[in-house]
């Protein structure tokens, strides 16, 4: 068998292929080969997932993880998605509705999958999965891009794309590196403003979100908000006080929140994102998902602080 780790050089992510010569437990040879470009050979294990087979008929119920799939080239593999799952376009085409968060065993069994992807479990799901001989693979939510990496290049090495997958990988660094090299270094402090939804849900600076703001050298309002609390729910006195530079919403969607819905709130008229219109739309799903549009956040980050640069 081929077991798949990641390890970490130069901050580009490889995959080591360690394979074990010999027929018997002891004084096995192992030879170490570390490429980016490696043809994943079957059975293989990786992201502590072992498969027999390349897998045919895969089953997504996390939208996230549906959008890496298609982006390595394993979206001909995937029968079914969560009804979440709503990119990219041949993912909605394929019309399923699977519940991520309330799965129905017997209903995911249906599609005869020999590969379950899940972002958590909710209860006793795996355990279910795996007595009907289904494999699952966890792909908890990312903290850190490496996580997004290393999960991205996992899939690769199950579904049989592990070059598409780190060649997906290593562009989407670079092109991160890029944008947030693109952008300089800040001449005078910018604070910002995160909203989860409309009753002042936001992220502090050890979120995935927030150190990507990070990056770009922002100040995270929330983050004296609540020790300990890395989802704190402020209040909107605390953010009228606090005047952020920048706010950025990432509740468009979910709950129709606009720069004009946000400058009618009762006292945030006077504040310095208000009245100089650095209010950010977000898209919600990029916003929320760890995958390959990570890229597209990080640019509308970088676009909104360059305009705050030139304009102040």
């Amino acid at each position: 068998m081929k077991l798949l780790t990641r390890v970490g050089i130069a901050g580009l992510f490889l995959l080591t292929v360690l394979s074990a010569c010999g027929g018997s437990d002891s004084a096995a040879d192992t030879s170490v080969v570390e490429t980016t470009i490696a043809v994943a050979t079957y059975p293989v294990t990786a992201g502590g997932v072992t498969l027999e087979t390349q897998p045919m008929r895969i089953v997504s119920l996390s939208p996230t993880h549906t959008e890496m799939l298609y982006a390595i080239g394993a979206g001909d593999q995937v029968v079914a998605v969560d009804e979440y799952s709503n990119f990219p376009a041949e993912a909605v085409a394929l019309g399923t509705k699977l519940s991520g968060f309330e799965p129905n065993v017997e209903a995911i069994a249906e599609f005869k999958p020999d590969l379950v992807i899940i972002s958590y479990d909710p209860g006793s799901l795996v355990d279910q999965l795996t007595s009907l001989n289904i494999p699952v693979y966890v792909g908890s939510g990312a903290t850190t891009l490496d996580d997004c990496y290393e999960q991205i290049e996992q899939l690769g090495a199950l579904t049989g794309h592990l070059d598409a997958a780190v060649q997906q990988t290593s562009h989407m660094q670079a092109d991160i590196a890029e944008a947030v090299a693109a952008s300089g270094t800040l001449t005078q402090p910018i604070s910002y403003y995160y909203e989860l939804d409309n009753t002042y849900y936001s992220v502090t600076s050890n979120t995935f979100i927030g150190q990507i703001f990070s990056m770009f050298g922002l100040t995270n309002i929330a983050d004296t908000a609540e020790a300990g609390n890395d989802y704190p729910q402020l209040s909107s006195e605390v953010i009228v006080a606090s005047d952020p530079t920048m706010i950025f919403l990432a509740d468009t969607n979910c709950c129709a929140q606009t720069p004009e819905t946000v400058s009618v709130r009762d006292g945030w008229q006077k504040m310095s994102a208000v009245t100089n219109k650095n209010i950010v739309q977000l898209n919600d799903d990029i916003a929320s998902r760890w995958g390959p549009r990570v890229v597209d956040l990080v640019t509308s980050i970088r676009d909104a602080v360059a305009l705050v640069m030139t304009t102040k």
